[in-house]
């Protein structure tokens, strides 16, 4: 299968990396001055304790494409999916698999409904990866998993088991799960919080990481998240609170949300997803968001 991976970002350049170095078909639709370095120089990554290796992904503009992908991975920010949608009406066809890898929560449903024509997964992804400059991507961890599905049973089709086949042998696990809603959920249930707190306490890691109103806000938000998945019928099958807690002590003291950093370099956000979108799911589902409302107001949400 031709796989194409749209934004070559930290996930995205992640993900090509892998398939490309596997020996599958990948394209990789990148833009600006990172395109230009995988031009010149292929994909650097660099991993601790590792020597740093290149990696000559096939990269394109989004414009110049002209392929036809049987699976698409996307890899943007949410306040770039329109690139991603305009893309995928010119060059995907009935049949191609299109798997969106994003911080926030219902964005496969949002893509479907714009392309009723193709089969759209929900998904995310669990990495530990920046980019460091342009062309070379830091990898810390060895956690690389994809979690993917189908929202009805009826669109389970043998190509989303290949996928898992290909993912495992490029190195990537793939946990193609019956449960969607829940699994994407809670991943949700971590970077929602901690971008939604992070933000409003203009803190890193390490405030987190010890006692105070800080720590309890993101508790607090997490038990806000499970609460609207029961409401969903997606009633998580861990304690949220204890695991995410454990996630965000083994950060280093210095780690920040992207979010954080988008606005902090002064560029478009994912605030809408990630904050506002909670305070939307609460009013429709029933459930009280009292901490998300709080910050979503503090930040002119006023729907």
């Amino acid at each position: 299968m031709r796989y194409c991976v749209f934004g070559a970002g930290a996930v995205g350049g992640s993900v090509a990396a892998a398939l490309t170095e596997a020996g599958f078909p990948t394209d990789t639709i990148a833009r600006g001055a990172h395109l230009k370095a995988m031009r010149e120089n292929g994909l650097q990554i660099k991993r601790a304790h590792e020597a740093q290796k290149t990696v000559r992904v096939q990269v394109f503009t989004g414009e110049e494409y002209n392929r036809t992908p049987d699976v698409v991975f996307v890899c943007v920010k949410a306040y770039s999916l329109d690139s991603a949608i305009d893309f995928l009406k010119r060059v995907a066809k009935p049949g191609c698999v299109v798997i969106p890898l994003l911080n926030i929560f219902t964005t496969g449903e949002t893509l479907q409904r714009e392309l009723p024509n193709l089969l759209v997964t929900d998904g995310c992804i669990y990495i530990a990866a920046s980019v460091e400059a342009p062309g070379v991507l830091a990898q810390q961890g060895d956690i690389f998993r994809i979690v993917y599905g189908v929202r009805n049973r009826k669109d389970d089709c043998p190509k989303l088991h290949k996928i898992a086949e290909d993912l495992k042998a490029a190195g990537i696990t793939p946990v193609l799960t019956d449960h969607v809603r829940r699994d994407t959920l809670k991943k949700y249930a971590y970077t929602s919080p901690m971008a939604s707190a992070g933000l409003y306490f203009d803190a890193d890691a390490a405030t987190f990481q010890k006692s105070g109103e800080p720590r309890e806000c993101f508790c607090a938000l997490m038990r806000e998240i499970a609460a609207l998945a029961k409401a969903m019928g997606a009633e998580f099958d861990i304690d949220i609170v204890k695991t995410n807690l454990s996630i965000l002590d083994a950060l280093t003291p210095d780690a920040s949300t992207s979010m954080q950093r988008d606005i902090r370099a002064g560029k478009s956000s994912e605030m809408d997803g990630l904050i506002f979108t909670p305070v939307r799911l609460g009013r429709k589902y029933g459930v009280p968001t009292p901490t998300y409302e709080k910050i979503a107001k503090h930040f002119g949400f006023s729907e």
